[in-house]
């Protein structure tokens, strides 16, 4: 549901794992909450029952929670999507889901360097510098973000973008991108013409469809549902083989699955329990 300044979700899923569980997430994205106000740009709540029981078992903060499994999800493209020798990233926006991405990929893939690009060049900076101490490595401002991606094996997109600015004359053979942004109708990053030249993997097809970057492609006409190459889920299962060569250029498109913020939230709530940590409250009159 859309406001002036921003928007809300709601995300649903059921999962069965030590037992069955229900989790319904909702979030608040508005993107000039730092500027306006100093507030996150995301901000909601995750609530995790029992779904044998339609018990409610935990209210959790969902900013962590979506920041973490968005980051978690990239990582997991990247181990299947990537090329094995992939050593340079840029990364398109650098907020806390930036970093959270780039710090997600350290552990699949052994980077050797980062560029970092963001409309405002102080934050792209600092980011920077911060990224470089942690990770021991190189992490480097950049002004130009078409020259850095032609320079790298991984680039990821996390932006409140209306507007496309990844084109395919950007991308070099071989690149492995992951559009993180476009999490509503009115967002994009990439160009419809880039996701046609791309192998297409989503997260939910379905989904992708009418929210993703994927969708934008679909409305220009310039491929049709029956061009993507499939699911993440596809590839983690061995359903289908990942990249099948050094040369293609493979998009995952990363709207955001319900079923990673129940297995999130189940994690921290097991976690929980057996730490007796937590605050016990009873709804009960």
């Amino acid at each position: 549901m859309h406001t002036r300044d921003g928007g809300f979700h709601v995300k649903l899923g059921l999962l069965e794992l030590s037992r069955p569980y229900f989790g319904a997430k909702v979030n608040g994205n508005f993107a000039e909450n730092p500027n306006r106000f100093g507030l996150p740009t995301i901000q909601g709540v995750l609530i995790l029952c029992d779904a044998e029981k339609g018990s409610p078992l935990a209210v959790m903060d969902s900013r962590d929670i979506t920041l973490l499994r968005t980051g978690a999800a990239t990582a997991v493209a990247a181990k299947y999507l990537a090329r094995q020798d992939s050593r340079t990233a840029t990364i398109c926006g650098c907020g806390k889901q930036g970093r959270i991405q780039v710090k997600a990929l350290s552990r699949v893939c052994r980077l050797q360097s980062v560029f970092a690009y963001d409309k405002i060049e102080e934050q792209s900076q600092h980011f920077a510098r911060e990224l470089t101490e942690d990770l021991g490595i190189p992490v480097t401002s950049v002004t130009d973000l078409a020259a850095a991606v032609r320079q790298s094996d991984i680039c990821v997109t996390c932006t409140p973008s209306r507007e496309p600015f990844l084109d395919s004359d950007d991308i070099a053979p071989g690149t492995f991108i992951a559009a993180v942004g476009a999490d509503s109708p009115e967002k994009q990053e990439l160009q419809p013409l880039l996701m046609a030249k791309s192998k297409i993997v989503a997260d939910i097809l379905q989904q992708c469809s009418v929210m993703g970057d994927l969708h934008y492609a679909l409305d220009a006409g310039v491929l049709t549902l029956a061009d993507v190459y499939g699911e993440l889920g596809d590839v983690v299962a061995g359903n289908k083989p990942g990249r099948e060569s050094d040369e293609e250029i493979i998009v995952f498109d990363s709207t955001g699955m319900a079923l990673q913020d129940v297995a999130a939230a189940a994690l921290l709530y097991e976690k929980a329990e057996r730490q007796g940590t937590g605050i016990r409250v009873s709804f009960a009159a």
